[in-house]
């Protein structure tokens, strides 16, 4: 029997959302291919099956990547420097890989099991990315080593197959997160009519505002001038899991700065650092206008056109380096520091009511909505690719 191995090999839940549908749905419509789940963390399971009803989960394998003691013991020290327990999992479990037909992952690492498997043995690897952000880092060499990736929509087609990566490997499918999510809802978290903010620094060191400007942001709304609003500190799951970041896409390394204690007791203000509302978009929709940076959350919450700041606290010298990358850039002002946002953000409403047009046409050039669910469509192609690769191995090789 045919296999699809579904790959959830991280430390957190943040990118559960994406994949989670399609597992369900390629258990439940293709019932002739074994779906299985390979997870790294109990919480990663137990995130799984929040997502997946208990008839879809009765379908599926589930296969923990467990790590042996002496793995454990190796990696934990290394871990905060370099993802070593993701690497040792996918080492120690290739057998398993080994087994698949496909591997469908959010993220690159999975492509050195390659490395470990004889080419009999290796498995068709696809992408489907954990958001549709427009960084440089967006695009990675290796996006032409996988066999397929499964896209949301036409832009990241474009910037993909401008960088090389052969256009039959790409495949639009949509946004399967958006199925797990009622788009309608606007859940209320201060209950004192006030507008409300949702500030969404990333972690990179080289892109994130959180480094230079984050804390002066806070403190701004924890001020008299600041209290006429409400703000949700929803960073990026990953910035508050440890102290040094590095980035080796711009080889740079900061210590993250702390969240300023005014920021706590201010009553207007809502932290969230690790919490499972930085996933399931409720920040994002309960919100009157966004705050960011880098992070593809932006298209989140551009579901609904509403009002958009971002703050680039890069130098001068640095701002023009991949700008042509920043496309969410244009859906509201880009300012530099924390005082200049400031200045603006009262007149967050007309602000946004003059970006609306620009916010709807990157939003359709981003995702793909299109008439079928993001799931089935992509359980669709996992089964095509599949079932194609199957045919050609029946091929004789000379014929081919």
């Amino acid at each position: 029997m045919a296999r699809a191995l579904f790959l959830f090999n991280h430390d957190a839940a943040h990118q559960v959302a994406h994949l989670a549908p399609v597992a369900a749905a390629m258990a439940r419509e293709h019932t002739d291919i074994e779906t299985v789940i390979a997870y790294s963390t109990s919480d990663i399971r137990a995130r799984l099956e929040e997502l997946i009803d208990p008839a879809t989960c009765a379908l599926i394998r589930w296969e923990e990547l467990a790590l042996p003691g002496w793995a454990r013991a190796l990696a934990r020290p290394l871990d905060r420097l370099l993802p070593a327990s993701r690497l040792l999992r996918l080492r120690t479990n290739r057998r398993l890989f080994a087994e698949a037909d496909m591997v469908i992952s959010t993220e690159r690492t999975c492509l050195i099991v390659k490395r470990w498997l004889p080419p009999a043995q290796t498995p068709l690897f696809a992408k489907l990315p954990h958001g549709a952000g427009d960084r440089s880092v967006a695009y990675h060499p290796d996006y032409q080593r996988f066999d397929y990736s499964f896209v949301a929509g036409q832009k990241v087609v474009d910037q993909l197959a401008a960088h090389g990566v052969a256009p039959e490997k790409l495949i639009i499918v949509g946004y399967p997160k958006f199925e797990q999510v009622d788009l309608a809802a606007r859940p209320d978290f201060f209950g004192n009519g006030r507008p409300t903010f949702v500030y969404n620094p990333h972690f990179d060191p080289h892109l994130s505002s959180w480094y230079d400007a984050g804390p002066d942001l806070l403190r701004w709304f924890a001020s008299p001038a600041g209290q006429q609003f409400n703000l949700i500190f929803a960073p990026h799951v990953m910035l508050f899991r440890k102290e040094l970041h590095a980035s080796p896409e711009y080889r740079r390394a900061r210590r993250r700065p702390e969240i300023p204690p005014e920021a706590f007791t201010a009553p207007n203000i809502l932290i969230d650092t690790d919490g499972p509302r930085l996933f399931d978009m409720s920040y994002m929709l309960s919100a009157d206008a966004y705050i960011g940076d880098v992070s593809s959350q932006v298209y989140e919450f551009l579901a609904l056109p509403r009002p958009c700041f971002f703050l680039d606290c890069r130098g001068a010298e640095a701002r023009s380096e991949d700008d042509d990358w920043h496309l969410f850039w244009k859906a509201g002002p880009v300012v530099h520091d924390a005082a200049a946002l400031a200045a603006i953000l009262p007149d967050f409403a007309s602000i946004g009511a003059a970006h609306r047009a620009v916010q709807q046409d990157i939003f359709a050039y981003t995702i793909d909505l299109g008439t079928r669910p993001a799931s089935a469509r992509a359980a669709d192609a996992i089964a095509a690719a599949i079932f194609a690769r199957a045919r050609l191995a029946l091929v004789p090789q000379a014929a081919r």
